[in-house]
């Protein structure tokens, strides 16, 4: 079977709303064997076909399930920084609480045990992520986590603290709101 049936085949039994998004390791793992040249080939002609959708460098969208749009980001950057402590902070957090008025597009914002950095994920947005020096044992009572994103999420409390600690404009912070979460 050529390789390009093979990985369609695959694709279309592991996928599904849970499990849509893919790093060139899992594609790789699909479909062993296949020399350097030859597996960048296949994932052309993957995104050729529309089979696989960029997300991000090193991230694929299996494009024929039923995949939550609104969610991409954040599932996003779980599997990138899946070996880090990561946690939705700062304007995303702040923004879904009401806390400051404006809704960042196709933006989110965690704070990370690596390294500072944002993410282009083309037409999906961003993903932002801030260095924390903060461990795991400091901030538990004020996170939780949220499955939908499949991340941890701040308290609007810590997400202020945060905000404030990355010196982070707190101009659109409406405090008469926010104190009501502190």
């Amino acid at each position: 079977m050529q390789p390009i049936k093979q990985l369609t085949q695959i694709l279309e039994n592991l996928a599904d709303e849970e499990h849509y998004l893919f790093s060139l390791r899992d594609l790789s793992a699909i479909i062993p064997g296949q020399s350097s040249t030859a597996f960048k080939a296949l994932i052309g002609r993957a995104k050729k076909n529309g089979l696989l959708r960029p997300v991000c460098r090193g991230l694929y969208l299996y494009a024929k399930v039923n995949y939550p749009a609104g969610l991409i980001l954040y599932h996003a950057a779980a599997r990138l920084r899946a070996h880090e402590f990561n946690y939705i902070s700062l304007e995303s957090v702040l923004s879904d609480a009401g806390v400051i008025s404006q809704v960042p597009m196709n933006w989110v914002t965690l704070m990370s045990s690596g390294r500072s950095y944002i993410v282009d994920c083309g037409a999906f947005g961003h993903i932002e992520f801030i260095h924390t020096k903060k461990s795991i044992n400091s901030v538990v009572p004020q996170i939780i986590y949220d499955p939908r994103c499949r991340l941890w999420r701040a308290s609007v409390g810590l997400a202020l603290r945060d905000k404030t600690l990355s010196r982070r404009s707190t101009d659109l912070v409406d405090w008469e709101v926010a104190h009501e979460f502190i």
